[in-house]
């Protein structure tokens, strides 16, 4: 794994425009940068990072079906008591999910190392699925990238036969977010459009404008129906709203299903080393206050269980703190897990983010910071597979 300086494509800034990718530059800094790319093998794409994935989300899945028996585990989960029938009641009906994405520390030298598993509500889908894609294409096409060149990339495809998989018939879906947050909702656009070319009706409401009719059932802005529903809005947050208590009986498919809150729980990492401790894609992790947690001394990651783009994410390193963005995470309870630092590349910090859709690795995409820790403003670099 390489990461190879590059120039910018002329007019590229006007092409993502023209595309929809409205939120390259965030806060007036750069997000997507194609200044650079990481260039990996085929060997270390297929055995370092697609492989680890598919073989972790099979382990959590595994790990579901035990915390879903067990009141003792979703209450370490800080799942409330209330919710917990929904969250077991989906998965005992097999409810189906849609997507995720596996944060990585990887440098091709040794093992992936997981960091969390964004099940619930991972953004960055259209940079990864689509315009890094035609990046490569841009870049084969002007002579700087070979024929021969590829991506670990097949998320665009993949995402629409799952949508076609779950709606056989295609039908009407609602879509959800917050339409003031510009990032979220281009990736629900961007999700609209794919479902649209699965067969699908999309109709887009604000997360706030969801509503309960005479019967429990949500509605829409307009008092239609919510039959299915796409929500990019975490279900910590969703179990604490009023309305949690007319989830069951609302009737209405979540994409993703409730039994996500457990994998997008930071608190799934001490539950898997606790089952798999040696894994060679795990990192030492133990709830707060666990006696074990003193296996990992004085350099360790403290992290809150539902916390979001670095929030809250403390570093310790022989006992010195790192700076923390804090934006309020971590009355629900902490972790703390081993401390493996990123490789730096040239100075900046690399998380592969690998993709997973329905059970399938579906795909990549490298965000990179100058800081250790991935935050909302870390930078988008596309990758390419040679060799």
């Amino acid at each position: 794994m390489k990461r190879i300086k590059t120039d910018e494509r002329p007019g590229w800034d006007e092409k993502a425009e023209a595309l929809g990718f409205t939120w390259r530059h965030l806060d007036g800094q750069r997000y997507w940068d194609e200044r650079a790319y990481y260039e990996l093998s085929l060997a270390e794409v297929e055995d370092g990072i697609e492989e680890p994935a598919r073989e972790l989300h099979a382990l959590c899945l595994e790990l579901v079906g035990e915390v879903v028996q067990s009141e003792q585990l979703m209450e370490k989960l800080a799942i409330p008591a209330e919710s917990r029938d929904d969250v077991m009641d989906s998965w005992v009906n097999r409810a189906p999910s849609l997507y995720g994405r596996f944060d990585f520390a990887y440098d091709g030298a040794g093992p992936a190392k997981l960091y969390e598993y964004n099940a619930d509500t991972p953004t960055s889908i259209y940079e990864s699925a689509a315009f890094q894609w035609v990046w490569l294409e841009d870049m084969i096409a002007a002579g700087k990238l070979p024929a021969g060149a590829d991506q670990f990339n097949s998320l665009h495809e993949k995402l629409e036969q799952r949508f076609r998989t779950l709606f056989p018939a295609g039908g009407f879906v609602h879509f959800a977010s917050d339409p003031d947050s510009i990032e979220d909702r281009q990736n629900v656009k961007y999700l609209e459009d794919i479902a649209k070319q699965a067969g699908i009706e999309p109709k887009f409401v604000p997360v706030a404008d969801i509503g309960l009719d005479a019967d429990g059932r949500f509605i829409d802005q307009d008092n239609y129906l919510i039959g299915a529903l796409f929500k990019l809005y975490p279900w910590e947050d969703m179990f604490r709203e009023d309305y949690a208590p007319k989830i069951k009986g609302s009737k209405t498919q979540f994409l993703e299903p409730p039994w996500k809150a457990i994998l997008s729980n930071k608190g799934m990492l001490p539950l898997l080393w606790e089952r798999h401790a040696g894994h060679p894609n795990l990192l030492p992790a133990f709830f707060e206050g666990d006696p074990k947690a003193a296996e990992l001394g004085n350099s360790y990651v403290r992290k809150p269980l539902f916390s979001r783009e670095g929030a809250n994410i403390e570093l310790v390193d022989e006992g010195r703190k790192a700076k923390v963005l804090d934006q309020g995470y971590g009355e629900e309870g902490r972790i703390v897990q081993g401390l493996h630092t990123l490789t730096a590349f040239e100075g900046n910090y690399p998380v592969v983010g690998a993709w997973i859709v329905g059970d399938e690795p579906a795909g990549i995409g490298i965000r990179e910071d100058r800081s250790r820790v991935t935050k909302n403003l870390s930078r988008f670099v596309p990758h390419v597979i040679l060799g």
